[in-house]
């Protein structure tokens, strides 16, 4: 293989990875502004570019229109860089992105997942407590956990009668504290292979490990486990659960 081979692949791989790095510097602002779709551009690309784009300035000779307009180009694909970190931040739940700044409430009314959980929330007006500066760990349920309890079962709950069984099942599902997934393992650990914790409601759910996913187990003997983790909240954090947990 030639030796010039290496480099042309090199390059080739470059303007697949940062194609804004090799427009002409007139070029490369109005790209930036108006086709970053077009270019698809994630983090790393956004990198990849910021990088070349350096050392074009570096290199730059003639006049200093081009290296303003390099230079420009780097510092809006570095602003660029930071919203996308902080998209990447925020994680989706039930369609909707969760702010770390709002709380547990104010996110999950936006969850498309989980309007049975924040129905009987609302019914069992519990609102203004999970809108309080806790810190709280939710386990929340999704409309598909609560759709595994036998039929009927969360109309009868949501009814005015049955509030506090109702208010007793969704406080189970509330630790007091802020608890990671890295925390309730480590409490697994330290417990030998299982974790106790104790609810609002005042019940226990036992925490284990299996294959790097976190099983809860109810007081009835059912489980659920945690499919989207550590959704940071101003007042908490909410561990999404695939089924219903139920206390005595």
């Amino acid at each position: 293989m030639p030796a010039a081979a290496p480099v042309r692949k090199f390059h080739s791989s470059l303007r697949r990875r940062a194609p804004l790095a090799y427009l002409p510097a007139r070029a490369i602002g109005g790209a930036i502004r108006n086709n970053l779709r077009e270019y698809h551009c994630d983090f790393i690309q956004i990198a990849a570019t910021v990088v070349l784009l350096s050392v074009r300035f570096k290199l730059a000779k003639g006049s200093n229109e081009m290296k303003i307009r390099l230079l420009a180009a780097v510092c809006s694909l570095l602003m660029l860089g930071g919203v996308v970190v902080a998209a990447q931040n925020d994680p989706m739940v039930g369609g909707a992105s969760m702010y770390p700044s709002k709380n547990i409430i104010e996110n999950a009314v936006n969850s498309a997942d989980h309007t049975t959980l924040v129905a009987a929330v609302k019914a069992a007006g519990l609102v203004d407590t999970l809108e309080g500066p806790g810190p709280f760990t939710v386990f929340a349920p999704t409309n598909e956990a609560f759709a595994k309890l036998p039929a009927g079962t969360v109309d009868t709950l949501l009814m005015p009668a049955n509030k506090d069984m109702l208010t007793k099942i969704l406080t189970y599902h509330v630790v007091s504290g802020r608890l990671s997934t890295s925390d309730i393992k480590k409490m697994i650990k330290d417990g030998h292979g299982k974790a106790s914790l104790t609810t609002v409601s005042g019940g226990t759910i036992t925490a284990t490990e299996d294959m790097g996913k976190i099983v809860l187990t109810d007081e009835k003997g059912g489980t659920a486990s945690i499919t989207i983790t550590n959704v940071y909240q101003s007042n908490g954090v909410i561990q999404v659960i695939d089924s219903v947990l139920l206390p005595n």
